[in-house]
This record gives structure tokens, C-alpha cells and sequence, in this order.
């Protein structure tokens, strides 16, 4: 453990679909609480997720959480008591383009959506794309310039055929030394600014706040958190994560919806363990 000041860690990162949120996409009050007894102690929390501000936002505000968040893979980063965008990264549209053309020359066509940058971003989605991601500002798209008229943070794809694991590898291999290719939940395959990740984006908040790697610990659920594994001290997946994040894991706690970042956190910071 690392940390100083007493304290088994003082960065608390956790993402937050399939890690912080349970399946009803609410926060426990035992969550809650542990959390609380790890920032009254001295710790930071910060919130990690793939989601960008406009699809984050409405789900920190009803979480009453007011600290630093990375959004958008690390594309984002964001202070949510202040409501205001301190950085972000854009997915160059051209080279997003050529990705796109050297993966459908592998694997045939690919459905389409793009999250568009800014506080107030929306979700464009074409014709196949199966968009069933809730809290997104959704607007359908018909003509291919649409998509590229306006700054993206990211660009989503699927694939008639092919599943979440087998579309992200291909992705990877035809285009992976153009843009980053991540999966972050059930049909959310990203294509990403080439070597951003949510690593990038925590380092820069913990540097902020004056932390470092040593001092983390980190909650995560997808493939797209293994970056993050790789960061922080320590490392811990949800028992529902993905196995390939499981494999990289320090430690496996309960699933999201028994309450696994709590259980942690109770036994790190044992004034957690007291409202529990």
C-alpha cells in the first residue's frame, strides 16, 4: 500500500457504469457511505468513465457529486461542482475517416455513431446503429457529412455480424496505429485520439491534486479500464467485469450490484465500515 498521511490510498478511482452503479443505474447507500468515510478520512474520489460530460453530467448532478470527473476515455475532463469542461481532447475527423475506410475494407460496413465535443454534445447515430444507451441526446444522422461537420470526442461502431470482442480486435488490426480502439460496455466499441485512454485522463486530474499513481486505488468493470489497471497502485475489478479485465486485476471484489467498491473500501477505511 502507498499513500502516506495514515492512509492506504488517497485517490479513489472508480468508473461508473458496471462499477459505481448498479444495474438500476443508482448508487447504494452502503456505497455511499463507504465513500464518504474515505473522503471525511482524507482520501479523493474521482470518477472515471467512458461516458462524455452530456451523457455523465445528469448522473453526477443526481449523484450529488461535486469532485473532478475523466470523461470520454480520458477525453474529458471535467469539474462537476462547477459544471465546467477544463479539458478536451477531439478525435481528428480525418483520421478518423481513414480508420474507418481501412476497417471496412477488412470487414464490410459498419453502423455508425459519434459523440460530439463540447459540454452539450450530442450523440449523431445512423441507420443500423443499435443505440440503446440511456441519459444520450440522441439525434439520427442520414447524410455521411453530418458526421463530420462539427469537433467529435469519439466515434462509435458496430457490426451486423461480428460481437463487441471480435469487432474491437478487427478494429484494432486494421486500424490500430491510427486511433485508439476500446470496448467500454455491450455494443460500445470506440474509436479514440491514438494513445488516449482513461490512464491519461487520471493522471491528469491526480496531477491537479497533487497525486500520483502510488497514490490510487481503482474500481473497474470493462476493457476499456485496463489502461487504468495499469496505472494505479492497485487494481480492482467488479466480480461482473470482463475476464480480460479481471486477468489484470490486483484483486476481485463483489459485483456492482453487491455493493464491491464498499466491501473494499470498508476494510481500507474502517470508519467505512461503521454506517455500513
Amino acid at each position: 500500500m502507498s499513500g502516506g498521511d495514515d492512509l492506504p490510498y488517497r485517490l479513489v478511482a472508480t468508473d461508473l457504469d458496471g462499477t459505481l452503479l448498479r444495474p438500476d443505474h443508482t448508487v447504494s447507500a452502503r456505497t455511499r457511505d463507504a465513500l464518504t468515510a474515505a473522503t471525511a478520512a482524507g482520501a479523493a474520489h474521482i470518477v472515471v468513465t467512458g461516458r462524455t460530460v452530456p451523457v455523465a453530467r445528469h448522473i453526477l448532478d443526481d449523484l450529488g457529486y461535486e469532485g473532478l470527473a475523466v470523461c470520454g476515455q480520458g477525453a474529458q475532463l471535467y469539474h462537476a461542482g462547477e459544471h465546467r469542461l477544463l479539458t478536451s481532447v477531439t478525435l481528428d475527423r480525418q483520421v478518423a475517416l481513414l480508420a474507418l475506410e481501412k476497417i471496412e475494407a477488412e470487414i464490410g460496413p459498419l453502423f455508425l455513431a459519434a459523440a460530439r465535443d463540447g459540454l452539450d454534445g450530442e450523440v449523431l447515430f445512423g441507420e443500423g446503429y443499435r443505440m440503446d444507451h440511456e441519459g444520450m441526446s440522441l439525434v439520427p444522422f442520414t447524410e455521411p457529412a453530418e458526421l463530420w461537420s462539427r469537433p467529435i470526442s469519439k466515434l462509435y461502431i458496430q457490426h451486423a455480424e461480428l460481437g463487441d470482442d471480435a469487432l474491437a480486435d478487427a478494429a484494432r488490426t486494421a486500424a490500430g496505429g491510427l486511433v485508439g480502439v476500446t470496448m467500454a460496455g455491450t455494443g460500445l466499441v470506440e474509436l479514440l485520439p491514438l494513445g488516449l485512454t482513461k490512464a491519461t485522463g487520471l493522471s491528469l486530474a491526480a496531477r491537479r491534486l497533487g497525486m500520483t499513481a502510488e497514490d490510487a486505488i481503482a474500481f473497474g468493470d470493462m476493457p476499456n479500464d485496463i489502461p487504468m489497471f495499469g496505472w494505479a497502485e492497485h487494481a480492482v475489478a467488479m466480480a461482473n467485469a470482463h475476464q480480460d479485465l479481471k486477468a489484470v486485476a490486483d484483486e476481485i471484489t463483489a459485483s456492482n450490484a453487491e455493493d464491491g467498491i464498499a466491501v473494499v473500501l470498508e476494510r481500507l477505511f474502517p470508519a467505512a465500515a461503521t454506517s455500513g
